[in-house]
């Protein structure tokens, strides 16, 4: 049963949080499925580049003022660079992944405490882990899934609950943010977007659209 904001030991999920790995579900895909595609558009992987906070709101579908606020009260942090008087704050893959998630996890009513819990849990999780990840919530806590029997359980009573694939949006945001400005983290060179027609426009002078 669901004992405020985690779950008691019947079997229910395990709230995210509980222990410090993440179960993938069976059959996850098991790496980023755009990182080459990215890669072939010349900007480099992903683990290369920094997103500053209008490409970071843009891919996450959030405002900047939820940015901006997230990040002064440590819900979200950007991994790479804070903000200075003199640099923007700059946010990776991951940093993004993690807002979007939060953004739906709010939208759903979730309890803020759950939120930064589950933030905590996808921060320290292994890009592997992360992109094979369930998350299902009740409203008041947050869960992962590791089987179909698990997700069972936890319909069981009636209790509507409403789930999360990292793996979706982590392939949603990947997408996003390969069209959108980004920074060369070696270089600083910044990188402008890419218009899906601009994209296509270049594969038809190659011969490959």
């Amino acid at each position: 049963m669901v004992n405020g904001g985690g779950v008691t030991g019947n079997g229910e999920g395990r709230a995210v949080g509980e222990t410090p790995t993440l179960t993938p579900l069976p059959g996850a895909t098991p790496e980023p499925g755009l990182r080459a595609s990215v890669a072939q558009q010349g900007r480099g992987t992903p683990e290369q580049l920094g997103y500053r906070g209008p490409s970071a709101c843009e891919a996450a579908g959030i405002t900047y003022r939820q940015l901006d606020y997230w990040a002064r009260t440590g819900l979200v942090q950007p991994s790479i660079r804070p903000a200075h008087a003199t640099s923007q704050r700059l946010y990776s893959l991951r940093d993004v992944v993690v807002l979007k998630v939060v953004k739906r996890l709010l939208d759903a009513g979730v309890s803020l405490q759950s939120i930064r819990t589950a933030v905590r849990a996808l921060q320290g999780a292994q890009p592997r882990e992360l992109v094979g990840l369930t998350l299902m919530s009740d409203g008041a806590a947050v869960y992962r899934c590791a089987s179909p029997d698990e997700l069972a359980e936890l319909l069981q009573g009636g209790r509507g609950v409403f789930g999360i694939a990292i793996g979706a949006v982590w392939a949603d945001v990947e997408s996003a943010l390969a069209r959108l400005p980004a920074e060369q983290l070696a270089t600083g060179e910044q990188l402008p977007g890419r218009h899906p027609a601009d994209e296509l426009a270049r594969r038809r002078r190659r011969g490959t659209a």
